[in-house]
């Protein structure tokens, strides 16, 4: 007799968190098992770009992301890996019996385990045992709020735990018997749990196809009045939130964490001339970002694909910041984003936790350092989201580089046509007001390319300037 439908949604249900519920008071050991550098050299995988500590580092900072009680950190040099358990056989019996004597009931590995190596290390030390994959996918399921993330998230765990059910399910290797002489063996139960994640699955992209619609209209209705994108993008825990509250005064969620953000926010905020932009903060990267993720927040990360302007907000505090930055680069190009096109400003944020030598060179590296500074060079930008160092030199930045692709136009207009000079600081940016003795006004304006028809229908009698870039 075939199970109960119930018994089935209940393993579907397990199947969609891809390690079940981990209690925060689960002692936690977070090990970092690092290939040595002269085996990467041997190997095919590239040298590492940042040092061991600082990976420890992140991986027992993710595990804090969900209040897990780590009780310990262990980083170990790797000659090579084992296909069975990762880690040599000796290590496994070591950190076996230290596990029993600490009572732990969890190990995080920050590596990518296959299934088989996950199985057989929990069996040999008698605790769950998740990879870097794994915890990235908890912190996600966790923290996604919107509908949007909430579906991604579970669409992910899925395809994770898809090919993870020869660890979870063993015991469900029997066959459900057939009928008669032509009903052959049967389905097996975890070929049967196979077939009722993938029809979740589609189930979802279903979902996701029709979330995706909606947002498409809501694209097109904010078209209709359109502002340019400014996009947040960088590692997580690099100061975006923080950087996106100091811009447009909002209070989105910024805290010391990784992972804080992960569904994107936007906001209409003005420029110093007047301009309005969408300011969006995007979800933080990370080393490593498991696949299945960088492909189901694609549609999350949306206005940084379509942005104006991409903010690279970059921690110029942390040790590894240059690896961040790699890192970052790296997923911008997996998701087809091209940072060549004159679009991107680096922000090295932050700088209120250097100290003053530190700060100093990188100072003179942007040239804020000096007298005159070009407000639309190349150069980064150094602030401090949490006292407002720099603001005012970013937007001025953000400005430039939103006029590459704008033209000015000088404008005169009789003081009586009111009318006009409405519309002026309605669709078009304020450059330059003077008035003369007879009340005449001058203006010099930047249009959107967008606006241009528009604008010059209305004034068929404005000099075009030129453009900025």
């Amino acid at each position: 007799m075939s199970e109960p439908q119930t018994s089935g949604e209940a393993r579907l249900r397990a199947h969609a968190a891809p390690e079940g519920e981990i209690a925060a008071s689960t002692r936690t050991l977070v090990i970092g098992p690092y290939l040595a550098r002269a085996a990467q050299t041997l190997g095919r995988v590239a040298p590492p770009t940042r040092s061991a500590a600082a990976r420890l580092d992140e991986a027992t900072g993710l595990a804090a992301a969900i209040e897990l009680d780590v009780a310990e950190s262990l980083s170990l040099s790797l000659p090579r890996i084992r296909p069975s358990t990762y880690l040599g056989k000796g290590r496994v019996e070591e950190i076996a019996g230290h596990i029993k004597a600490e009572d732990i009931g969890l190990v995080v590995m920050d590596c990518a385990l296959s299934p088989v190596q996950q199985r057989n290390l929990e069996k040999a030390w008698g605790a769950k045992v998740i990879d870097r994959t794994g915890l990235i996918l908890e912190i996600f399921g966790r923290r996604a709020s919107t509908r949007e993330g909430t579906l991604q998230v579970e669409h992910a765990h899925l395809a994770y735990q898809k090919s993870r059910l020869v660890r979870s399910w063993t015991h469900l290797e029997r066959q459900r018997g057939g009928f008669g002489f032509l009903g052959g063996p049967g389905e097996t139960q975890i070929e049967a749990d196979r077939r009722m994640i993938q029809e979740r699955m589609t189930r979802i992209e279903r979902d996701l196809d029709a979330v995706v619609r909606t947002r498409g209209l809501h694209r097109q209705s904010r078209a209709r009045v359109p502002y340019p994108i400014v996009a947040l993008v960088g590692y997580t825990n690099a100061g975006k939130s923080s950087l996106f509250n100091a811009l447009t005064k909002a209070e989105v969620t910024a805290k010391d964490m990784l992972f804080a953000t992960l569904d994107p926010t936007a906001r209409a905020t003005k420029l110093p001339h007047g301009e309005t932009v969408i300011l969006s903060d995007t979800v933080g990267f990370i080393s490593d970002l498991p696949t299945p993720l960088i492909a189901a927040f694609r549609a999350t990360l949306e206005d940084a694909i379509e942005a104006d302007v991409l903010l690279h907000v970059r921690d110029v505090s942390h040790e590894d910041a240059e690896a961040q930055a790699e890192d970052v680069g790296e997923v911008l190009r997996e998701l087809g984003i091209d940072t060549t096109d004159g679009r991107l400003i680096e922000v090295w944020n932050k700088a209120d936790l250097l100290d003053e030598a530190e700060r100093t060179r990188l100072a003179n590296l942007t040239g804020q350092g000096r007298v005159r500074n070009d407000r639309d060079s190349d150069t980064p930008i150094l602030v401090s989201a949490l006292t407002g160092e720099g603001l005012s030199a970013l937007t001025s930045r953000i400005e430039a580089r939103i006029a590459r692709s704008r033209t000015s136009f000088a404008v005169a207009l009789p003081p009586e046509d009111g009318a006009a000079l409405h519309w002026l600081y309605e669709n078009a940016e304020i450059l330059d007001r003077r008035t003369e003795a007879d009340g005449t006004l001058h203006l010099a304006v930047r249009v959107a390319p967008e606006k241009e028809p528009r604008f010059l229908n209305r004034f068929a009698g404005a000099r075009r300037l030129g453009r900025a870039g």
